[in-house]
């Protein structure tokens, strides 16, 4: 009988993830029924959201995780061999399905890897799409803020913005990434570790205030851009990475005050609520490649074993654009 491997959480994580608390796991893969598919895993994504989210789950789940999977064998005649699909089978090299939960990836325009399905036509790009245009509704002229602007989800935000007619200020964690906004037509760019007084930053670049934020790192940053934000603004939670080892609760300053005088919008979502308008991004996500106003960036980290120094480096800043492992 075959074997495949899978990441098991052995622990919960507290603070920054330890190399302890998981393993790699052998298993016998079973032979499939009729109805079935067995999938090889060909890309594993690694998204920041796997860190929270897991602590409500119990010790000893597979990781979770997507994952773009081949069909090598076929007792279901809607997956014949040689079909790519999207899978949440999490961190594991094969596994087996009855087809109800698996997404086929259609043929990408040429020179579009099959890898982006994980990224700026997968779910990335979709929180981008849902989080800039349907919850910030930015409009032409107005001044958008990226933080984590170099990720997965971050630049194409970004982009977005640009094309439609904003001046989109982002932040990211090195000089490379901060060259890197420039180059896709980022206004302004900074490298938030290296500020030495972000409000002070921010009245320089924006002193009109902040009409849109997309936040993707939560914690003391966003505070700051809060209070810098115009009236009527619009802001998208996405995502909390800044605080997402700590082990105590950070003690901010209260904002409702600012939410209210400046009759500010904030929205938290989870764009997995949306999958029924995935389609439609995807098209709109593909039409804007072909044209040449979205680009992308792909991390990519060879062997399923690298799994975890991988996604270690989402918390250390290693990553510009998507994370991918590469079986």
């Amino acid at each position: 009988m075959t074997k495949g491997k899978k990441w098991v959480l052995e622990k919960h994580f507290q603070g920054m993830p330890k190399r302890s608390d998981m393993k790699i796991v052998e298993f016998d893969i079973p032979p499939i029924k009729d109805g079935s598919v067995l999938l090889e895993a060909v890309y594993l994504s690694l998204d920041p959201y796997m860190r929270p989210y897991t602590a409500t789950m119990p010790e000893g789940i597979t990781m979770i995780g997507e994952q773009i999977a081949r069909v090598i064998e076929s007792k279901n005649t809607e997956f014949p061999l040689g079909t790519n699909v999207l899978t949440h089978a999490g961190w594991v090299s094969h596994s087996v399905s009855d087809g109800k939960n698996l997404t086929k990836i259609p043929p990408y325009p040429k020179g579009v890897p099959l890898s982006l399905a994980l990224g700026t036509l997968g779910m990335p790009g979709m929180t981008a799409n849902y989080g800039l245009v349907d919850i910030c509704a930015p409009k032409v002229g107005e001044v958008v803020v990226v933080s984590g602007a170099a990720g997965a989800v971050g630049n194409a935000v970004g982009q977005i913005a640009k094309f439609k007619g904003c001046k989109v200020i982002g932040f990211a964690g090195s000089e490379e990434k901060v060259t890197w906004l420039k180059e896709l037509g980022f206004d302004e760019a900074f490298n938030y570790k290296t500020i030495k007084d972000l409000d002070a930053t921010l009245k320089s670049v924006a002193p009109n205030g902040i009409d849109c934020y997309f936040d993707n790192v939560g914690g003391e940053f966003s505070n700051t851009v809060l209070n810098n934000m115009a009236r009527l603004g619009r802001v998208a939670c996405c995502g909390a990475i800044s605080v997402y080892n700590d082990t105590k609760p950070l003690m901010l300053p209260a904002i409702h005050g600012t939410l209210i005088s400046k009759e500010i919008t904030m929205t938290g979502f989870r764009v997995v609520s949306y999958r029924d308008r995935y389609p439609e991004w995807i098209q709109r996500n593909i039409q804007w490649i072909n044209e040449g106003k979205l680009k992308y960036k792909e991390h990519v980290t060879k062997g399923f074993d690298n799994m975890f120094d991988a996604f270690m480096g989402l918390f250390s800043g290693a990553n510009t654009g998507k994370a991918v492992v590469e079986v």
